[in-house]
């Protein structure tokens, strides 16, 4: 069977799932920040345990690693169905599907950023010392905006998601050369290897360091390599016992429970080695759903939606969780009943998420690769990257 078929990606609810988790807990971080709405505070501290309550709101850097480990297992396996191999990667083709896909929401996004700075809106003014628009808007377009937030310290909410923007689309530049200068899988899959493995220590090297640690290129890039490693995994039930699959799946939710809701627990025993269960967790989970694609309970498939519009939810939701808490303080409701904003914030942002895919982002796309050159198909047959 040629390299097309054995790594074939058809819509999979099971990673459309994790998405919407990863894009649900960042969403619940923004929210529940000490300045904000922190369900501990609320009356639901009188019902569940804090430590719940305190993970449901502080696991929203853990759930954008999950998105790096799913990039890379999505982008490099879409990469393989296209072109059969990672050495026939067209890097043209590749960079016009990444810029279709990333650019037009990017660039509508820093417009609107930049007319609300202009126009001196609180929550969108970019004031600190040593910081300007034109550097701003430069760093997140040069795709090294992390770098300018470890240089000068945080940009506003809105500006500051696209650190880990920076971070995935830098990886992606590399990424064709790197599979064509390797040609191997051999070759490529050691090197994706030992950068996967780094993570803990590329972390640990910044310790001291909080914007640095936290916005790295490399714990980032590394996370990325995981998802890759995923779509390079033979992908045949065949290949794999059933009870790997099942043991992948126990494994894959378990660790991501653990490294997440169980995170104050596991962080003292393997402080940055718990984000390397986290994406050896997801990564699990990624390739038990290649091999097998879970059903989804009819309660949970909100969250499936949430997962194929996390790009457009995770670059918007900030001008939800903005004028919201402005609406919030304005109105002196009661701290304890702060749990009840959630579900107002969460339509809102599936809401506006919902638009930006209808109107922009989904049409958008559409335009822009109706008008690139299409790769060409793989050929029947063709030769394993492996050699």
């Amino acid at each position: 069977m040629d390299e097309a078929a054995r790594h074939a990606l058809p819509r999979n609810a099971g990673i459309d799932l994790l998405r919407g988790l990863a894009i649900v807990f960042v969403l619940l971080n923004h929210l529940g920040l000490p300045m904000r709405i922190p369900l501990k505070a609320t009356a639901l501290a009188d019902v569940l345990p804090v430590r719940l309550l305190q993970a449901l709101n502080y696991n929203g850097y853990e759930a954008v690693f999950v998105f790096f480990v799913i990039s890379g297992f999505l982008i490099a396996g879409n990469a393989l169905q296209r072109w059969g191999s990672l050495a026939r990667i067209e890097p043209a083709a590749f960079y016009a599907r990444r810029f279709a896909r990333i650019v037009p929401c990017l660039v509508a996004l820093l417009a609107v950023l930049v007319v609300l700075h202009g126009l001196g809106v609180a929550d969108y003014v970019i004031h600190r010392p040593g910081q300007s628009l034109g550097r701003a808007l430069l760093a997140a377009l040069g795709l090294h905006l992390n770098w300018y937030e470890g240089l000068t310290g945080y940009l506003p909410g809105s500006w500051d998601v696209l650190w880990s923007l920076s971070i995935e689309e830098a990886f992606y530049l590399g990424f064709p050369l790197v599979c064509l200068l390797t040609r191997r899988t051999w070759v490529l899959a050691p090197l994706l290897f030992m950068l996967a493995l780094s993570l803990p220590w590329t972390r640990a090297a910044l310790d001291g360091k909080e914007i640095w640690q936290e916005k790295a290129y490399l714990p980032g890039m590394a996370a990325i390599a995981t998802g890759v490693l995923g779509a390079l995994a033979p992908a045949p039930a065949r290949v794999w016992p059933p009870l790997a699959c099942r043991v992948l799946r126990r494994f894959g939710a378990l660790g991501l429970l653990g490294a997440t809701l169980g995170g104050h627990w596991l962080w003292p025993l393997l402080h940055e080695g718990t984000l390397l269960l986290l994406t050896g967790s997801t990564l699990a989970l990624l390739v038990a759903f290649r091999l097998d694609a879970p059903g989804v309970p009819r309660g949970l498939r909100w969250l499936c939606s949430w997962g194929r519009l996390s790009y457009e939810i995770y670059l918007s939701h900030m001008f939800v969780v903005y004028g919201l808490m402005r609406l919030y303080r304005w109105s002196g409701a009661d701290p304890r009943l702060g749990f009840l904003w959630y579900p107002a914030a969460f339509a809102l942002c599936w809401a506006l998420g919902c638009g930006v895919a209808r109107w922009l982002s989904g049409p958008c796309e559409r335009w822009l690769r109706g008008r690139w050159p299409r790769p060409a198909p793989a050929r029947v047959g063709a030769a394993s990257a492996a050699g």
